[in-house]
């Protein structure tokens, strides 16, 4: 298995995604290989002064690299020779398992849609974010930003890809589910909701707890937390400025700490039929580190194998 990466995506570009490569390659019993996309005439050099094996890499050229403000279907249009493009073609053809960049992330989107198929049956892919819980145990939220707008079966499928990825990946047994909603009772909440919660109730797929309000989201009440996108990037920003709040403030504390991002690499892509995974633009050598490893897991565990087998088309 290859896991491919977009060596020029992201704010420290090529470096960091070097020393991350240089960190998975010396901490992985056993490393998949790796296939570094991008400009040879920078990331050499690197690979030389970090003093990593070129043995134990691939180095696909890409002479050409979208920028972080452009447009990404004008962009991947115009630039075929940048590293996103060239990835994903990679993906397209077998040539690697999956895919990880720090780069446009509407880019990585633009380019999954149109290089890799939705599994069969998924309606619409989902993108998810970690959300640490203040008993310690890691928490899934989605949709937060892909599927503003959605329909009650999107969100039902959403709870299931939701339940299987934290199982698989996060390792959380038996994982509950929660609707992210204005008030506990059944009935409460807008018309998505109201028609989302019989489809949750009724799925024996997931564990579906009822519904959760904001003051949930921390809490231990709900593993996989289900929302239209809107409303989760919301609460994905949010709880990003905790972070940052926490680092401002000097606030030195354990559960503060885990909202930082690198600690978790990226994010996947779920319901599509390879790993995509994508890391925030100012990743760093452990955000590189981990989406590595999260590609790895997903891969070993055939986690896309195991969503097709659970949504099946009707």
């Amino acid at each position: 298995m290859v896991i491919g990466i977009d060596m020029m995506g992201g704010d420290y570009a090529p470096l960091e995604a070097v020393k991350g490569v240089k960190a998975y390659l010396n901490n992985s019993p056993s490393p998949l290989t790796l296939c570094l996309v991008g400009d040879e005439k920078q990331v050499r050099p690197f690979l030389e002064e970090l003093k990593i094996n070129v043995a134990a890499v691939q180095v696909q050229h890409a002479d050409e690299v979208i920028g972080m403000h452009e447009h990404p279907t004008r962009a991947l249009k115009e630039k075929q020779h940048s590293s996103i493009a060239i990835g994903f073609g990679l993906l397209a053809k077998n040539k690697i398992d999956a895919f990880i960049s720090a780069g446009n992330t509407g880019a990585m989107l633009v380019g999954t849609h149109f290089s890799i198929k939705p599994l069969e049956g998924v309606i619409r892919p989902t993108i998810s974010t970690i959300i640490p819980k203040r008993n310690g145990n890691t928490g899934l939220l989605l949709d937060v930003g892909l599927n503003a707008d959605c329909k009650p079966e999107q969100l039902n499928q959403f709870a299931m890809m939701g339940t299987i990825y934290a199982r698989e990946i996060l390792g959380v047994e038996n994982p509950t589910t929660g609707l992210v909603n204005v008030g506990e009772e059944e009935g409460k909440g807008n018309q998505l909701a109201q028609a989302t919660y019989p489809l949750l109730k009724e799925n024996k797929q997931i564990n579906f707890i009822g519904n959760i309000e904001g003051r949930d989201i921390l809490g231990h009440k709900a593993d996989v937390m289900v929302c239209d996108g809107f409303t989760g990037n919301i609460i994905l920003k949010m709880a990003e400025s905790i972070y940052d709040i926490s680092r401002d403030e000097k606030i030195d504390n354990p559960y503060f700490n885990r909202f930082n991002f690198e600690d978790y690499g990226g994010t996947p892509i779920l319901g599509v039929a390879k790993p995509v995974i994508i890391g925030h633009g100012i990743s760093g050598e452990k955000a590189f580190l981990n989406m590595l490893k999260l590609a790895e897991k997903m891969l070993q565990k055939d986690v896309m194998g195991t969503l097709q087998k659970a949504i099946q088309p009707a």
